[in-house]
């Protein structure tokens, strides 16, 4: 498999618009986990190759991809080109005008997990948007959905873009949404700014139903609580703990793949997981004492889930069975949780920005989770036609 970046490396690609625009000056959106199939950071291999980067955007975590979730990055120097680092995860999230005067396109080199709370793809459409404003073209490497891409495997709900939109979600596509950053951008460019000039560079050697904690390559953290493939695989489910008052393993050498708290039986939460089912995983009681979080340095009880079939896993679902569970049995104990990031200070409403619909919580203690519309519309599949690369 080769992804752009590495098919651009080589020339291996027929689109001459982007050869032309490759010899002019550009800026490029990357990080530290953008790398080629040698191993090598993207932006290094890129100047290796004459392509003439002269400014780098950098989404959360910092160009390092190590910054602390939620905390704002900030300007400087790349240490490993010496070029400019703009950041686009504090005090803006778009590029200025003026830091695109000058340049032929933007570079877009990313290695997105597939959910859509997940910031990455949201730094790209502030990227498209001041793009198309400006009228500097648009040029993505493209790289393969860790989550694979079957319509089969796509999870709700939509997002609610008229009360839940955030920096977790500005419009409306499902949790699990099943395209690639590429596709993503085709669709966005689409639906909602068709005077930009975009060009996808797609990868080499994906199929749609290659996800990644099925496979034999290594996994490259894309920040620093998604070490694993099973951890980004399950990440649309835990993810969802980050808005009530229950570890979701950050901290711990298991994020996203552990869950618990100190009040919580992990014999009774895996007893009760195990009622509904848990397709492609195993659950198995487990306690663990996170560093950070909401219970740093307090010995937890709760579960470890295990992907034994990756096909078979639908997050989502865990994650909405999971919350179910915790407030079934620890009622009084279970709080709606403020999760303070750069995007949302005061960290109000994380619960809601996270699923994408409103009033989550109170549907959770009245037991009216389950009625929440997991399959997407017709329509996004008709979407997901459109935009398809692969």
């Amino acid at each position: 498999m080769r992804t752009g970046l590495d098919r651009v490396l080589v020339g291996d690609f027929a689109d001459e618009r982007v050869r032309a625009l490759l010899a002019e000056p550009l800026a490029l959106l990357t990080n530290d986990a953008a790398l080629s199939g040698r191993f090598e950071h993207g932006r290094v291999e890129l100047l290796a190759a004459g392509i003439r980067i002269s400014r780098l955007f950098g989404p959360e975590h910092g160009i390092s991809a190590s910054g602390a979730d939620g905390s704002p990055q900030h300007d400087g120097a790349d240490p490993l080109t010496g070029l400019p680092v703009t950041s686009l995860y504090g005090e803006r999230f778009a590029p200025a005008t003026a830091q695109l005067e000058g340049l032929g396109a933007v570079l877009v080199d990313l290695p997105d997990i597939g959910c859509r709370f997940y910031t990455y793809a949201w730094t790209m459409s502030h990227v498209m948007e001041a793009c198309a404003d400006a009228g500097t073209p648009v040029i993505v490497l493209d790289r393969p959905n860790p989550l694979g891409g079957l319509p089969a495997d796509v999870e709700g709900p939509m997002l609610d873009e008229e009360r839940c939109a955030s920096f977790l979600g500005r419009w409306s596509v499902p949790i699990r949404h099943g395209l690639t950053l590429g596709e993503l951008a085709r669709h966005w460019q689409r639906e909602r700014m068709p005077g930009l000039q975009l060009h996808v560079v797609a990868a080499d050697g994906w199929r749609r139903h290659e996800i990644a904690a099925a496979g034999r390559r290594p996994w490259v953290p894309t920040s620093p609580a998604m070490p694993s493939a099973e951890a980004a695989l399950l990440y649309p489910g835990l993810g969802l703990l980050e808005g009530v008052g229950v570890s979701e393993g950050r901290g711990t050498a298991l994020p996203f793949r552990v869950a618990g708290a100190p009040w919580v039986d992990g014999r009774a939460l895996a007893a009760r997981l195990r009622r509904d089912g848990v397709p492609g995983a195993a659950v198995t009681p487990y306690s663990f004492a996170p560093e950070s979080g909401p219970f740093a340095g307090e010995r937890c009880g709760g579960v470890l889930f295990t992907v034994t079939d990756a096909a078979a896993v639908r997050p989502v679902r865990l994650g909405l069975s999971l919350l179910s569970a915790f407030a079934e049995l620890w009622p009084e104990r279970l709080v709606e949780r403020r999760y303070p990031t750069a995007a949302n200070p005061s960290g109000a409403g994380h619960l809601d920005r996270l699923l994408g619909v409103p009033g989550v919580f109170a549907a959770l203690r009245s037991g009216e989770l389950s009625a929440l519309p997991l399959d997407p519309p017709a329509g996004w599949f008709d979407a997901m036609e459109a935009a398809r690369l692969y």
